[in-house]
């Protein structure tokens, strides 16, 4: 009864997992047979899976039916639910039912503790924007999973110039493995392959934080000609800005606890607070919320179709003679 449960918004990582697995138990001589995709947000495609799941394999090694965008551990309605559990004992030995989601499931749900009951459960999750250690863990767990070898120091640097942006950690890897061949990745092939140290939305918010505007501005101009989302930039510096503000308030009220202040301001490690506060030494609450204007400036302007570094452009300069 191998039932996988595949989680998180690594979605790049996700797909290097579901191929491995076809890889491992498919027979490429009867994959058209024993591989099926199917779409969980159709309910009957999610109801065709747990069909096609209790179904033996035809010729040589095991089926494989992978559900995508998986609902059974989030908003799962009633009568799928209540073909599934009937369905968890009925599935042979040799096929395979892939459950593959964006969300984290729904510890709450019935069919949630139905399914981790049973299921072998992974979950692939994106490091936060600022979180570098895990972004550096990104880094090293991924190249293993290529089943690449690569330096610590090329490690971090690599991790700098990518962030948390798996797609391109990928490819980046991919790049550095025909250049380095048989040899361990170093920071040379770095360097060489994977550009300067990161510009990320990260240290343009800092240097706005600063009053380095043009250099927030040349950080973001990089990111957008990297093919970065503008929207996803946009909202990377307003949690960035809100987290600052809301130290920045709580402090000036005289909060002391950081669990207190980090909870307030959606922060997961109460850690980082210290840093915040270094970061915030001389800076307002009335420099955070003009900046904050400004981000509603350039959020405006990118939804009526502006160019992404015209608008970010024009927000800030403009915001410097408002």
């Amino acid at each position: 009864m191998p039932i996988h449960l595949y989680w998180g918004d690594d979605q790049a990582a996700q797909d290097r997992a579901i191929q491995s697995l076809i890889n491992q138990v498919v027979d490429p001589a009867w994959q058209s047979l024993n591989l099926s995709r199917l779409d969980g947000s159709n309910s009957a495609e999610a109801a065709q899976a747990l069909s096609e799941a209790r179904t033996p394999p035809l010729g040589a090694g095991d089926r494989v039916v992978l559900l995508q965008n998986s609902p059974f551990c989030s908003a799962c309605p009633s009568e799928l639910v209540a073909q599934l559990e009937p369905c968890l004992n009925l599935i042979p030995a040799n096929c395979h039912l892939l459950l593959s989601s964006s969300s984290k499931p729904d510890a709450r749900l019935k069919s949630s503790k139905a399914l981790r009951a049973v299921a072998i459960e992974k979950s692939f999750a994106l490091p936060a924007i600022w979180d570098g250690a895990g972004q550096l863990d990104l880094v090293l767990n991924t190249a293993a999973a290529m089943g690449l070898q690569i330096s610590p120091e090329a490690a971090e640097a690599l991790a700098e110039s990518v962030g948390n942006n798996s797609s391109r950690l990928a490819g980046e890897l991919e790049k550095l493995s025909l250049y380095c061949g048989d040899q361990k990745i170093n920071i040379d092939a770095v360097a060489a392959l994977a550009g300067p140290s990161q510009h990320n939305a990260l240290a343009a918010g800092e240097a706005l934080l600063a009053g380095q505007v043009g250099e927030a501005l040349l950080q973001l101009d990089c990111l957008v000609a990297a093919n970065e989302p503008p929207l996803r930039l946009l909202a990377a510096l307003t949690s960035q800005l809100r987290g600052w503000l809301w130290v920045s308030l709580l402090d000036r009220q005289g909060e002391q606890d950081v669990a207190v202040i980090a909870k307030a301001a959606g922060i997961g490690n109460p850690k980082r607070i210290y840093v915040m506060r270094k970061q915030l030494r001389g800076k307002s609450p009335d420099l955070l919320l003009k900046l904050m204007g400004q981000l509603l400036e350039v959020e405006a302007a990118l939804k009526l179709g502006v160019n992404a570094s015209d608008a970010f452009r024009d927000g800030f300069l403009m915001g410097l003679h408002g």
